[in-house]
């Protein structure tokens, strides 16, 4: 099975910010998935604060998410970037109305 963009995606809906009991790709915190090649993956993704000490938490499951696409924590590499620095207009419509910002 060729993995996609999606399904990436989709596994990584499961990933949720633990302060604000959302996902991470709700939050708008997942920028990019690139693919290096076909055994790995690239997150390109932020935080909504650079000095987050939940980064370890958030990595990890991360990881435990991408396993059942194949990856392990060798085949996956998440960069971290601040450019440009996350911001609420970035939380998708459904996390927004979970944060009840609507």
């Amino acid at each position: 099975m060729r993995i996609t963009k999606d399904n990436v995606i989709n596994q990584l809906m499961t990933v949720v910010d633990p302060e604000l009991d959302i996902s991470i790709v709700d939050l708008g915190l997942v920028y990019d998935v690139e693919f290096p090649n076909e055994k790995e993956v690239k997150l390109i993704m932020t935080l909504t604060s650079m000095g987050c000490p939940l980064f370890n938490t958030i990595h990890d499951d991360i990881h435990k998410a991408l396993a059942p696409l194949g990856y392990t924590p060798d085949t996956i590499d998440v960069e971290l970037t601040f450019d440009p620095p996350w911001n609420d207009g970035m939380v998708s419509e459904k996390g927004k109305a979970e944060l009840g910002i609507i």
